[in-house]
């Protein structure tokens, strides 16, 4: 995707692009923030177990699931702009802080030993895009192996 292909198609003209988001990173920020609003609502306010109601590490699997089932998907948007991002800006984006808040709130209500925040930054780092992708390609692991260690390491942190 380009900035002039994205100017054309909104009838703009590429400067106005530039004005707006600064650069295309900045245009991908923004459409990334949009497309996971869906899967926020989910996690945040939807049915457990992924949703609020279910036991913390229950959600965790959850969560972690849902995070590599829309890795695998190839239609899934917010993953497909999440790879044209830089793992740096995922993670300082309004996304990435989400996500860090709540892994590391559920592994808190979990009862985790240790440091919350840096374990959540931990887990998260086995679901970036960069690690699933290479795994699965590179390394033909399935998904139902990935969501069987992430089920793992969720249990292996999460007080019972």
């Amino acid at each position: 995707m380009t900035m002039q292909a994205v100017a054309e198609e909104a009838g703009v003209g590429k400067a106005t692009l530039f004005r707006r988001f600064g650069d295309r990173n900045g245009l991908l920020l923004v459409l990334l923030g949009e497309a996971e609003t869906q899967f926020r609502t989910a996690y945040t306010a939807g049915p457990p177990p992924l949703g609020p109601g279910a036991p913390a590490a229950a959600r965790l699997t959850a969560f972690g699931n849902a995070l590599i089932d829309r890795t695998a998907a190839d239609s899934d948007l917010g993953i497909a702009l999440g790879r044209q991002l830089p793992l740096e800006m995922r993670c300082a984006s309004d996304t990435g802080k989400d996500f860090h808040r709540h892994v590391s709130s559920l592994l808190r209500e979990s009862g985790a030993d240790g440091d919350c925040d840096m374990l959540a930054y931990a887990l998260l780092g086995f679901m970036s895009i960069e690690v699933l992708d290479f795994l699965r390609q590179e390394g033909a692991v399935p998904a139902a192996r990935l969501q069987a260690a992430w089920e793992d390491l969720v249990q292996r942190l999460a007080r019972p």
